[in-house]
């Protein structure tokens, strides 16, 4: 099915390094302890990086009525990019100021 030109897929919501990641994952055949060997970390580390990426798609393929930038918000929050109360700041003004359908 054809999605409007203004709804992005999650997977083009991640940056190069989460797809460069889902790319290692893939090619050590989903084995978190072959990918900590390729990192060169723990695998606790890929674990948790993992852990995070799962939330962020999780976040990013929220269809519950929410556009791009609030996917977007969601998804680096739940990265750990954004902490809970720049996420909440940001959501408020965006939504504030957002145009009404």
């Amino acid at each position: 099915m054809h999605q409007p030109a203004t709804s992005q897929r999650w997977i083009d919501l991640l940056t190069e390094e989460d797809v460069a990641f889902i790319k290692r994952l893939i090619l050590t055949s989903g084995s978190l302890k072959d990918l900590a060997v390729a990192y060169s970390v723990s695998y606790p580390t890929v674990r948790l990086r993992l852990d995070r990426l799962i939330d962020k798609i999780t976040a990013l393929e929220t269809r519950d009525g929410t556009d791009d930038y609030e996917r977007l918000l969601r998804g680096l929050f739940a990265e750990g990019k954004l902490d809970e109360s720049s996420f909440k700041l940001l959501r408020k003004t965006y939504l504030e100021q957002k145009p009404s359908p």
